[in-house]
């Protein structure tokens, strides 16, 4: 008699308390996407004749759960004769053929069904997501001013550099839950040592494991690892990642001077220049504080 095959599970049961219990849960794990993502691709998909990669990409981009998805696919289907890493959405979309794509990513889970019962989870990963798209367009802006000669590999990395902390929120969220409650009570605490000690090790941890463990590009996981941060391409991404994070808590954050002083150092500019770059707000004058203050 055959065993039906088990259903990817949905949500973590129980505390996973190391690194291969996190491992074991993802392994089988079913990545599901934005429901914006799935509509995005059905309108192309009506239309798939005349849809390029560029195109493409730029939907899939959007949604750092389908760019892991589709990354991991190409790594699932690679051939013999692929001597080289596929380390951007075009050129792996360029690999599988946006036929066999759209044939290959159909039906896909979406975040909001997985979490309609968990809003508050729900709301922190789309918070985590938005806070990298915004990643990605100041990771962008920098790439370009350094003149980097493939500036898509520094979007992916700058868009994926969370993806551990999305995977908790969407997965765990008791626990993702937990982890920003405690964030919240005391700013002074590291979040490192916060992550330790609710899933029982740091999220970059679990990042970078889970990027050998899918197979992600090298040159990829590279650029999402801090330990390379002497060279430039990932000093772009690991700042931008940084900047998106301490401005999401108020422009007034204290973090935000190092910030500037750093992104100066990578592009050569003033603090002036590097915040009129990033789209820090102008301060109020004396006379609106004031009024604002007696009102």
């Amino acid at each position: 008699m055959n065993t039906p095959p088990q259903a990817p599970p949905t949500f973590v049961s129980n505390r996973i308390s190391d690194l291969e219990g996190w491992l074991a849960f993802y392994r089988t794990a079913e990545l599901p996407v934005l429901r914006h993502t799935a509509a995005e691709l059905e309108k192309l998909r009506d239309n798939a004749e005349n849809v390029n990669g560029r195109k493409l990409s730029a939907v899939i981009l959007h949604d750092p759960l389908m760019t892991l998805r589709v990354l991991a696919f190409i790594e699932q289907n690679r051939g013999k004769r692929q001597a080289t890493d596929i380390t951007t959405i075009e050129r792996a979309l360029m690999m599988i053929g946006i036929g066999p794509f759209f044939t290959a990513f159909r039906n896909l889970p979406l975040v909001e069904d997985h979490l309609k019962d968990h809003p508050k989870a729900l709301l922190g990963l789309l918070k985590v997501i938005a806070r990298a798209r915004r990643a990605v367009a100041w990771a962008r802006d920098w790439a370009v001013q350094r003149r980097d000669l493939n500036t898509d590999e520094v979007i992916v990395a700058t868009l994926l550099h969370d993806f551990a902390e999305i995977l908790m929120w969407c997965f765990a969220p008791a626990l993702a839950t937990e982890v920003k409650d405690r964030q919240m009570r005391d700013r002074t605490l590291r979040s490192v040592n916060i992550q330790s000690a609710v899933y029982g090790v740091a999220l970059y941890q679990v990042k970078l494991a889970l990027a050998q463990e899918w197979k992600l590009p090298e040159l990829l996981t590279k650029l999402m690892d801090p330990e390379h941060a002497e060279h430039p391409r990932v000093r772009n991404v690991k700042l931008a990642v940084d900047l998106a994070r301490h401005s999401a808590n108020g422009w007034d954050d204290a973090a935000l001077p190092d910030d500037y002083k750093a992104i100066g150092e990578l592009l050569r500019l003033k603090e002036d220049a590097v915040k009129e770059r990033v789209g820090v707000p102008e301060p109020e004058t004396e006379a609106a504080a004031s009024r604002n203050s007696a009102a």
